[in-house]
C-alpha cells in the first residue's frame, strides 16, 4: 500500500521508476513538501549507496548496514570484498567458497556480525533522524546539502557556465521615487490594508519598460536556436530564506494597478517565507528583479534566472555627493546592474533598456499617465 505521507507529482514518481530512486531518500522542494520532479533530477549519485546484489546478499543475511561504506567497485560501488572486510569473524568468512560462478553462501542463517573497530564508523545505523546528519571535527562541521541547496546549485552552475553574460551597472536619483512613495504610503494603505515599498515601484517601472524591449523580456531554449519574446510580464521576485533562494513569480503583471500588484507581491512573498508557494507559482517569469537594498549592499550582480534572458540587481539607496545644473548637491543613489544573455542582448540593447528604465525610475509619475 502507498505511504499516504510521501507526497510526489506523477512526473516526480515516473522519473524515480526510470532512474531508480528511492523517493523517501528523496525531500521534496514543492508544497507541504511535495516531491518534484526537479528534485528527483537533482537526486545525485553520489548521496545514493550502489551495492552489488552479492553484496548487499552478505549484507542483508549478516544484518551489515552499509550507509557511509565507500566501495571499490566503479564510482565508488559497493563489492562482496568490501563488505567481507568488515566481517572480523573469520568463522563467518568461511562461510562464503568460492566456485565457478563466484561466491556462494553455504550456511544463510541470520547472525549479528562484529565489525572491526578500525571499520565501525563505516558501518552507521540508519534510523530516520540521519536525514541531516552532520559531522563535527574540533572546529569544523561538515552537514550534507539540502535539497533545495542541490537544486540552486544546479541551477546557477548552469546559468553560470552556460550562459556568457553582459553587465552594466547604472546610477538612478530615487529623490522623485522616493517622494512619491510617500505621497501614495497613506491611498494604498487605506484601500489594501498592505504598505507599498521601494521594491513595488522599482518593480512597476520595470513592468512597465519591459514591452518596449521584447529581446529583455525574452526566453531562449536549452537548444540555443529558438528565442521565445513573450508578448505579457511574467515578474520574478528573489527572496532569500535561511536555507535557500525562491523565486515567486507575479503572473500577468502588466495587467495590474499598482495596489493589485502591492497585493499580489505581499501574499507571494508571505507563503514564500512559510513555504506554503505551489509549483506554478515559482515557474514561467520572463524577468526577474534581486534585490538586496534592505540589506545595505552597495552594489552586486545577480546571476540570471534562466531561462529568462536578463535580471535586474537592485541595491541600497545611499546620499551621495552629485553634480547637477552646475553645482554639487547630495542626492538619494541607487546603484541598479543589469545581467544579460550576451547570446541575444547586445550591449546596445541592454544600454537602451536602462535608459527608459533610468527615465522610468527619476520620472515614476510617468508609470501611471
Amino acid at each position: 500500500m502507498e505511504d499516504k505521507k510521501l507526497r510526489a507529482t506523477p512526473a516526480a514518481r515516473a522519473l524515480a521508476r526510470r532512474l531508480g530512486v528511492d523517493l523517501l531518500s528523496v525531500i521534496g522542494t514543492g508544497y507541504k513538501g511535495r516531491i518534484q520532479k526537479d528534485d528527483v533530477a537533482g537526486f545525485n549519485y553520489e548521496d545514493k549507496t550502489h551495492v552489488s546484489p552479492l553484496a548487499q546478499r552478505i549484507a542483508d543475511i549478516h544484518n551489515i548496514d552499509l550507509k557511509g561504506v565507500v566501495g571499490t567497485g566503479y564510482r565508488n560501488k559497493i563489492m562482496k570484498d568490501d563488505v567481507l572486510k568488515l566481517i572480523d569473524d573469520q568463522e563467518v568468512k568461511s562461510r562464503f567458497m568460492l566456485d565457478d560462478y563466484g561466491y556462494q553462501m553455504v550456511s544463510p542463517s541470520p547472525q549479528v556480525v562484529k565489525v572491526a573497530p578500525v571499520q565501525e564508523a563505516a558501518v552507521a545505523v540508519k534510523t530516520a533522524s540521519t536525514v541531516k546528519e552532520s559531522v563535527t571535527a574540533g572546529d569544523t562541521e561538515t552537514v550534507p546539502m539540502t535539497q533545495m541547496r542541490k537544486i540552486i546549485s544546479k541551477r546557477m552552475s548552469e546559468s553560470y557556465f552556460g550562459a556568457p553574460t553582459i553587465i552594466q551597472t547604472w546610477e538612478i536619483d530615487m529623490t522623485e521615487m522616493l517622494a512619491l512613495r510617500k505621497k501614495l504610503l497613506e491611498p494604498i494603505m487605506t484601500k489594501t490594508g498592505k504598505k507599498v515599498t521601494v521594491t513595488d515601484l522599482i518593480s512597476m517601472a520595470v513592468i512597465k519598460t519591459l514591452p518596449k524591449h521584447k529581446y529583455i523580456n525574452a526566453s531562449l531554449n536549452k537548444e540555443a536556436t529558438e528565442i521565445t519574446f513573450h508578448n505579457y510580464v511574467n515578474l520574478g521576485l528573489a527572496v532569500g530564506l535561511d536555507d535557500g533562494l525562491l523565486v515567486p513569480v507575479v503572473k500577468g503583471a502588466d495587467k495590474m494597478s499598482l495596489s493589485e500588484f502591492v497585493v499580489a507581491v505581499k501574499d507571494l512573498t508571505e507563503r514564500t517565507h512559510s513555504k506554503k508557494l505551489l509549483p506554478d507559482e515559482q515557474s514561467g517569469s520572463t524577468f526577474t528583479i534581486s534585490n538586496l537594498g534592505m540589506y545595505g549592499v552597495d552594489e552586486f550582480t545577480a546571476i540570471i534566472n534562466q531561462p529568462n534572458s536578463a535580471i535586474l540587481s537592485v541595491s541600497s539607496t545611499q546620499q551621495r555627493v552629485v553634480p547637477r545644473d552646475g553645482q554639487i548637491v547630495i542626492r538619494p543613489i541607487m546603484k541598479v546592474s543589469l545581467t544579460a544573455d550576451h547570446r541575444i542582448i547586445d550591449g546596445l540593447t541592454a544600454a537602451k533598456f536602462m535608459t527608459d528604465l533610468k527615465a522610468a525610475m527619476e520620472d515614476p509619475l510617468a508609470l501611471f499617465i
